[in-house]
């Protein structure tokens, strides 16, 4: 990595609960391109702050991370199709000043699906109501599925997110089941008060033939490890995390590195 110099160019997370996931994925690659760039991730006391920040000092691209996918849409000045869509938002480009929002989220969502031959007659839970929630239904909705049940505590929120794309909404797990269990909520996250919790009961794991969990640190979350003790197929958020943060990289720097440099970065990342 260069020396710190008045010339580099910055770029950086927000996120309630940062981590050094992108921290280690960007840096890795700037050094890999020859860039004089540097990614630093930070956890905003005053959001719009943060926002006006990126915009006064220059900083290129902003990552955006829960719980402030929708907060930030006020704060910018144009939003992408792939933001406006879904009305959430994880990438901020600054060029000149003018703040660009992106969603590269629904991109790795729907990579992911296509990628492990997810069969659109088969059912989902989506456990969640926020912005990723949002991206995640989407790219469901988009790749066929059509039993999605959102379960979400917040009736607001979840009935809203349900009825935009045309699934169902229950405020419990009970003992649900389906073929598909996909977690888009901070349980199981490090670091954070249900860090050690299952965001699925094991039934519905049993009863499962693929589990997906979005929380990407740590990689193998408590959902992540029942469901390969089970024998189910896995994605976990390690896998959307190098996606959508390969595509931000794009977004910022105008490059996109070879998948060779790719594979290399996402596994320094994920030997942190």
């Amino acid at each position: 990595m260069p020396i710190l110099n008045k010339d580099m160019t910055l770029c950086i997370s927000l996120s309630a609960r940062p981590s050094n996931n992108g921290t280690r994925f960007h840096n890795y690659l700037y050094e890999a391109l020859g860039l004089n760039w540097i990614y630093k991730a930070f956890a905003p006391t005053d959001l719009a702050q943060a926002i006006a920040g990126v915009r006064g000092l220059g900083i290129r691209g902003c990552a955006v991370s829960m719980p402030y996918k929708e907060d930030v849409i006020a704060l910018v000045d144009r939003m992408d199709p792939s933001a406006s869509a879904i009305d959430s938002v994880n990438t901020i480009v600054n060029d000149n000043g003018v703040l660009t929002a992106y969603n590269t989220d629904y991109t790795a969502i729907a990579q992911l699906i296509a990628r492990n031959s997810l069969d659109p007659q088969w059912s989902v839970l989506l456990r969640g109501s926020g912005g990723m929630a949002k991206a995640t239904a989407a790219a469901f909705r988009d790749a066929g599925f059509r039993a999605v049940t959102v379960v979400a505590r917040n009736e607001e929120a979840g009935r809203a997110l349900a009825s935009l794309y045309g699934f169902k909404w229950q405020a419990e797990l009970g003992d649900s089941t389906a073929d598909v269990l996909v977690n888009v909520t901070p349980v199981g996250m490090a670091g954070g008060p249900e860090a050690e919790s299952l965001a699925f009961p094991q039934a519905a794991v049993d009863a499962a033939r693929l589990v997906f969990d979005v929380v990407a640190l740590p990689a193998e979350t408590p959902l992540i490890k029942a469901g390969r003790a089970a024998g189910k197929a896995v994605i976990t958020g390690a896998e959307v995390m190098t996606i959508q943060a390969l595509e931000q990289f794009i977004l910022y720097t105008g490059m996109r590195p070879s998948d060779e440099q790719v594979r290399a970065a996402e596994e320094f990342m994920r030997a942190q």
